[in-house]
């Protein structure tokens, strides 16, 4: 038999009673002022839980807030490194175009010290066999370039011009195994051939006897013999002289004065002679 009062209708009932009460005494609350003490009081009890409630809400918020300040951030960060590497590619570039004018006012210093007529000329290519140290300028028939015409840079001797176009012209270095110049030691007058070695900081002295007067340090000029060169530019520097007992000459080595792998513009040299045929 089922009974007449089960669990489910009381506790139904005790809700509804609960209920009748809590809306009585919120009536009574809004009408009557001496309930408000007792408000005061419940909400103090009642913080504590209204925090602890809040919580997940706060920390939605923060985690929402955290990751759009991170998302910001990530954005400044990838902005200003774009920015920072547009400054330093324009500055690389100021710095090149800087030091291009530093070696160009040099270059126009030295031409001011040739008696010579020049003309600038820009080195647009090199040869791309290690083993031929050659260079290709911007300047040909056009612009009265020549066959054997010296060429130079701001340090010094760099070559000379071995065909002719055109357009363009290819210099021959004085470092190239195929070439040879006439030169003189400046301290002494001494003169001797200085010959390519294949490498491009290195000049050789051939035929230089045991005996000779020549010491680290001296100064090469082209002599001017043989009328390829004019006389008295630089060269190189010698920087070793080695002498066997056993061997008539020493060996001589020298490093060129001019910048031959460096050099971007670079002077064609007239002599009086070559302007007056």
């Amino acid at each position: 038999m089922k009974p007449v009062f089960s669990n489910e209708s009381s506790v139904g009932g005790r809700l509804l009673i609960f209920g009748g009460v809590a809306l009585v005494l919120i009536l009574i609350g809004q009408r009557l002022d001496f309930m408000a003490p007792l408000r005061t009081q419940l909400s103090l009890v009642a913080a504590p839980f209204y925090w602890v409630v809040d919580i997940p809400t706060r920390m939605v918020n923060q985690f929402s807030d955290s990751w759009s300040s991170r998302s910001e951030l990530v954005a400044d960060n990838e902005r200003l490194q774009s920015e920072s590497l547009i400054l330093n590619a324009k500055l690389q570039k100021y710095i090149e175009l800087r030091a291009e004018n530093v070696r160009l006012r040099e270059l126009m210093n030295s031409a001011e010290l040739v008696n010579d007529t020049v003309v600038v000329a820009e080195v647009v290519a090199v040869a791309s066999d290690p083993n031929r140290h050659q260079l290709l300028v911007d300047k040909g028939s056009r612009d009265g370039a020549f066959v054997g015409q010296p060429v130079i840079d701001s340090n010094g001797l760099l070559g000379q011009i071995t065909e002719v176009g055109l357009l363009q012209s290819r210099v021959l270095l004085i470092t190239d195994s195929a070439h040879a110049l006439p030169v003189r030691v400046s301290r002494n007058g001494l003169r001797a051939i200085a010959e390519g070695t294949g490498l491009i900081d290195e000049l050789a002295l051939t035929h230089v006897a045991a005996t000779t007067d020549i010491q680290v340090g001296d100064l090469l000029v082209s002599s001017g013999l043989g009328g390829r060169f004019p006389s008295g530019y630089p060269v190189g520097e010698v920087i070793e002289v080695s002498i066997d007992p056993g061997k008539p000459f020493a060996e001589v080595r020298a490093r060129p004065m001019a910048k031959l792998d460096r050099s971007r513009n670079v002077l064609l040299v007239f002599s009086e002679q070559k302007i007056e045929e």
